[in-house]
């Protein structure tokens, strides 16, 4: 077996810049792997998680140091034991599944026993900013049918109200980025309600999780931060509605495949989420989203220029991606 691994940092410009409460970006900053074999490529992404500490340094240099183990034919079985979750598991797994579909000429989806792709509604992201700036953005996308606010102050209330107010037909989702605290959910509840709030992801910060325990949920209540694969499910899932599940915060579709299998016995919705990143990012989630309640890969539309050939997205619905793109 002869194999080569091709590792490169892009840079992809967004559409001015998006913000939640830890940060503001006005760039895509993934991680780009090819593996080729017998003249045939695979391509997988990742996109550093900063919430854990990843830099595109550090994710490059876990995928250096499995060089040697990929170009001397690692399987993704044995990727799972040699390398943790996160951006470079996740650009790796991908990779070696993108390079097998093309190998065998089967697409991804029936080499993984999953359904066959459909189209999918996606939700809209809406950044991080003032109540009226925020409304605004809602006025331009109201036709579509699902809009994900990203909140984290005082003033999240008045910047969900001036929404809906701009988009009264459209589902809303809101992520709050574990800004709140108990009493704020606990106060905030009723009115999120009334505004029809379909759900709330990551409300309390990181390891309050139990907090949750004593609050009635008005509003379903969705894990991002607290869970990242299958160990932290087995955890704390029970004390969420939905769980959140990114291929980067899992560490590649492998691993995903196995928390949306535990989610389900469990009795535990899924939403499907994404860094920022490209098409070539989504396209690996895109194939759970047949299992999920929720759907949030929007990441290229807010990109300023997105990958070719790239996935189709049209009036909040995106499009299965073609052998081309991945898969």
């Amino acid at each position: 077996m002869s194999r080569r691994l091709i590792v490169r940092e892009e840079s992809w410009d967004i559409g001015g810049s998006f913000s939640i409460t830890r940060a503001r970006k006005w760039a895509a900053e993934v991680l780009m792997v090819e593996i080729h074999q017998d003249g045939i490529r695979g391509r997988g992404e990742g996109v550093p998680y900063r919430r854990l500490g990843e830099k595109l340094e550090s994710v490059g240099a876990q995928i250096e140091s499995m060089r040697k183990q990929i170009e001397g034919g690692m399987t993704r079985a044995q990727l799972q034991t040699e390398l943790g979750p996160g951006a470079a598991r996740n650009a790796l797994d991908c990779a070696l599944w993108d390079l097998e579909a093309k190998r065998r000429q089967v697409p991804v989806w029936q080499l993984a026993g999953l359904p066959e792709p459909k189209p999918l509604v996606t939700a809209y992201t809406i950044a991080l900013d003032k109540p009226a700036a925020m409304a605004a953005v809602a006025a331009e996308h109201a036709r579509r049918p699902l809009l994900k606010l990203n909140l984290g102050g005082p003033d999240d209330l008045a910047r969900i109200r001036a929404v809906r107010a701009e988009a009264p037909e459209a589902e809303l989702i809101i992520d709050a980025n574990e800004s709140w605290t108990p009493v704020m959910y606990a106060e905030y509840a009723a009115e999120l309600a009334r505004l029809s709030v379909r759900l709330v992801e990551q409300p309390l910060p990181v390891g309050q999780d139990a907090a949750l325990d004593a609050v009635g949920r008005v509003v379903p209540v969705c894990a991002d931060e607290s869970v990242h694969d299958t160990h932290d499910l087995a955890t704390i899932g029970r004390r969420y509605d939905y769980i959140n599940i990114k291929l980067d915060k899992t560490g590649g579709l492998t691993e995903a495949i196995r928390m949306v299998q535990y989610a389900q016995e469990r009795g535990i919705a899924v939403m499907m989420g994404c860094m920022i990143g490209t098409s070539l990012g989504m396209a690996p989630a895109f194939l759970l989203g047949a299992y999920a309640t929720v759907v949030d890969l929007d990441a290229p539309l807010l990109l300023s220029h997105d990958r070719t050939p790239s996935i189709n997205y049209a009036d909040g619905v995106m499009y299965p991606p073609t052998p081309e793109l991945w898969g």
